[in-house]
């Protein structure tokens, strides 16, 4: 399958890493800056390998190479253009968080892909942590029982040089803040297992310690789901001097999970009425770093779905939930009043100006 990457930043090395553990033929990288696809590329063992085409134009790789998938990497104000752009030359689209800045965009990416019939998928990746996964089996098995309540708390640390090594981080227009660039994995975690129809959504953010940025630092909220479960939601990249947790914790009837670690890898509590003494042992899934293992797992997926012809594991609509409680939290700053749902189009740049 003929594979091409969009972007080579940050976090770009675990797209390559995926599509080679994968298999993929990786035909093309394409980046405004030309040192970042030879980086990425070497990173992989890969810098030698003449057959990897360098594009400095995303369309004229698509025209080109005419690839199956596609991952996109860029900032994530790029997203939702790449993508249609991609969908509209028949590729496979595999997206980083966030599928795009408004809801809006995100409806036109689902559409496309309905029209052109290809998959989409968002890089929700801690889905597939080993931890998650565990849980995710236990919760659908029945074993919580009635569901209280659920929280996630991502209490990271993000410093200047963070992001003066990227002039389009902290923006409203291709970033968002912590909630949007930060929290949102472990968003998509707290809705994929609290039920995703929400009732409405109450929050706050502030930016503290972050005065060179445009964008929150910090944010919490209240979630309050149809099914009557409620929700609680803290995002930060305030905590020093490092990245202290990232942690979902559920609350039912029969049973309570913490799933903790740097990045939701971590089963630190497993108590179930019907559970054995050998099943409470602690579990843990090492990860080279915070990203952990999931992009290989996600790619994995992708591919079978395209060649089984099935919706993706984390889909274009996963996607557009977690983006839609974020932007809920946002406009409930704007506002000052709790959303209710579903949510009328916002965007992140509605937020220009707040702090």
């Amino acid at each position: 399958m003929k594979y091409a990457l969009i972007g080579c930043g940050r976090i770009s090395t675990s797209h390559i890493r995926a599509a080679v553990h994968n298999s993929l033929e990786i035909a093309g990288v394409c980046d405004i800056v030309g040192e970042r696809m030879d980086a990425v590329l070497a990173k992989n063992s890969l810098n030698t390998d003449s057959t990897i085409a360098r594009y400095h134009d995303y369309e004229r790789m698509l025209k080109n190479l005419k690839p199956d998938l596609v991952s996109i990497a860029t900032e994530s104000g790029k997203h939702a253009e790449i993508a249609i752009s991609c969908i509209n030359h028949g590729c496979n689209v595999i997206i980083e968080k966030p599928i795009a800045m408004s809801l809006s965009d995100a409806d036109r990416i689902i559409e496309a892909a309905k029209k052109m019939r290809v998959k989409v998928a968002v890089c929700h990746q801690n889905r597939f942590n080993i931890a998650v996964q565990k849980t995710r089996k236990a919760l659908e098995a029945g074993r919580f029982g009635k569901l209280s309540h659920g929280s996630i708390h991502v209490r990271w640390n993000r410093n200047r040089e963070y992001y003066t090594q990227a002039p389009w981080r902290g923006t409203w227009e291709e970033d968002g803040g912590c909630l949007m660039n930060q929290c949102i994995h472990g968003i998509d975690l707290l809705l994929w297992m609290m039920g995703d129809e929400i009732e409405s959504v109450y929050g706050a953010t502030r930016r503290r310690f972050h005065d060179y940025l445009e964008t929150e630092d910090i944010g919490m909220a209240l979630v309050q789901f149809k099914n009557g479960t409620l929700g609680t939601i803290e995002g930060t990249t305030n905590v020093y001097p490092k990245n202290l947790e990232a942690t979902l914790c559920l609350f039912g009837e029969n049973g309570t999970v913490k799933i903790g670690g740097t990045s939701t890898n971590t089963i630190e509590v497993w108590n179930f009425v019907d559970a054995s003494a050998s099943e409470n042992e602690t579990l843990i899934e090492k990860t080279a770093d915070i990203y952990g293992n999931g992009h290989l797992h996600l790619f994995a997926d992708v591919i079978d779905a395209i060649v089984n012809d099935r919706d993706p594991y984390v889909d274009a609509y996963a996607g557009k939930k977690a983006l839609e409680v974020i932007l809920a939290i946002y406009k409930s700053q704007k506002t000052g009043l709790p959303v209710t749902f579903p949510l009328d189009d916002f965007a992140s740049t509605d937020m220009i100006g707040t702090f």
